[in-house]
């Protein structure tokens, strides 16, 4: 992010991720193919990024696509979303085994959000250059 709150090159500002997270999302798609990842809102799964092969989750009308980290798609559901869309996700690996279904489970690492409230600067960018979209991603 540069000082004026305009995206590096490849960034999406909504969503971000790590190196770390970044080469394993690599490494998942080298065995798996194309995966997208959904921002679980609770439950069994607690608040965790899910990362499925893609078309193993249908993606609705109503989950918000956030942006691309490491090529792949990025979703949150609605009413999780009326709750953060004022914070910035970076999404990172840690060692250990999350819950749920998401690919990366049996590598014995799992994602992880980190999160910080969006500048002023940020929030106004946002609302210029970049609208909030449902449903699946162009």
């Amino acid at each position: 992010m540069t000082d004026s709150a305009t995206p590096a090159a490849g960034e999406t500002l909504r969503v971000t991720a790590t190196p770390a997270a970044v080469a394993l999302i690599a490494d998942l798609e080298a065995e798996h193919g194309p995966v997208l990842f959904h921002q679980s809102g609770g439950c069994c799964d607690g608040s965790a990024p899910m990362c499925y092969p893609e078309g193993d989750f249908r993606v609705g009308h109503r989950d918000v696509f956030l942006g691309r980290i490491g090529g792949a798609p990025f979703y949150i559901g609605e009413r999780q979303y009326e709750y953060w869309q004022h914070t910035a996700l970076t999404i990172d690996v840690v060692p250990g085994r999350g819950a749920g279904f998401s690919l990366e489970a049996p590598l014995g690492k799992r994602f992880l959000t980190r999160s910080r409230i969006f500048t002023d600067d940020e929030l106004l960018w946002l609302a210029e250059h970049a609208p909030v979209s449902h449903g699946p991603a162009a």
